[in-house]
Order: structure tokens, then C-alpha cells, then sequence
């Protein structure tokens, strides 16, 4: 399981294991970026000590900074460019800023609400829908 070091620790991209399509993108991303940072499934991540819980990496990806900062969903992506460098850092600081942000956070939320029909999705992949109050 991973869990954060007490000392300095890296910052990690926390995904849903269980959605083959999150898992696909998240290597894919992890190959490309060539960084430092630990990508791991939120199944074997230890959420309590990041400050988090499996209600929200259930519904979206999660960066948590080296100074235990949390983002989701598409500013997480932001977050692990800008952490990345380089040339990603270009679209990681343009993600967060208007309109970019909105616009990408209203991309992420359609990508997420229909991952199980994305490529390498399954029924799995399916977000919980929650319950009408």
C-alpha cells in the first residue's frame, strides 16, 4: 500500500484501479511525463493519510502536492504538468487558468461521466450515480 513518507514525500497521482480505462490513461500519462511522482491506484493507497477519502477518488483522479495540497480532476492533470516541467508545464499553467480551467473541468466531468464507454472502459468503470436526495 502505498502511503506518504514522513519526512519530504513526492507528490502522488491517485487514480481508480478498478477503471480499466483511468488505469490505461493514467500509464500512458506516467510513460510520457517521465516524472518522479508516484501514480498509484487509490485501492492500495492509503487515502486517510493524504487527507482524502474513497468517496472522492471514487469520482475523480487526485493530485496531492509534496505539501499535501489536493486537486481533482482536471487540475489535477494541471498539477502533474506543472510538476512535470518543461514543456508540460506550458499546459499545466494554461489549465488553470479561466477560461482553460472551466472549460477543462467540464471536459473531465463528460469524460468521467461516460469512462465505461471510453476505450479500455468496462462496466466497472462506471461512476457510482448518487442518490436523489
Amino acid at each position: 500500500m502505498a502511503e506518504p513518507e514522513t519526512t519530504t514525500r513526492l507528490p502522488i497521482l491517485i487514480f481508480d484501479g478498478d477503471c480499466g480505462f483511468c488505469t490505461t490513461s493514467a500509464r500512458w500519462l506516467q510513460r510520457r511525463l517521465h516524472t518522479t511522482a508516484a501514480v498509484d491506484p487509490w485501492q492500495f493507497t492509503d487515502l486517510a493519510a493524504y487527507g482524502t477519502t474513497p468517496e472522492r477518488a471514487t469520482y475523480e483522479v487526485l493530485w496531492v502536492d509534496a505539501d499535501g495540497q489536493i486537486h481533482g480532476g482536471a487540475q489535477a492533470f494541471a498539477q502533474w504538468f506543472i510538476y512535470t516541467g518543461g514543456r508540460w508545464s506550458i499546459p499545466g499553467v494554461a489549465l488553470t487558468l479561466p477560461p482553460l480551467r472551466w472549460i477543462a473541468a467540464g471536459v473531465y466531468r463528460l469524460i468521467a461521466r461516460n469512462r465505461q464507454v471510453m476505450p479500455g472502459g468496462t462496466p466497472a468503470c462506471a461512476i457510482p450515480r448518487l442518490p436523489k436526495p
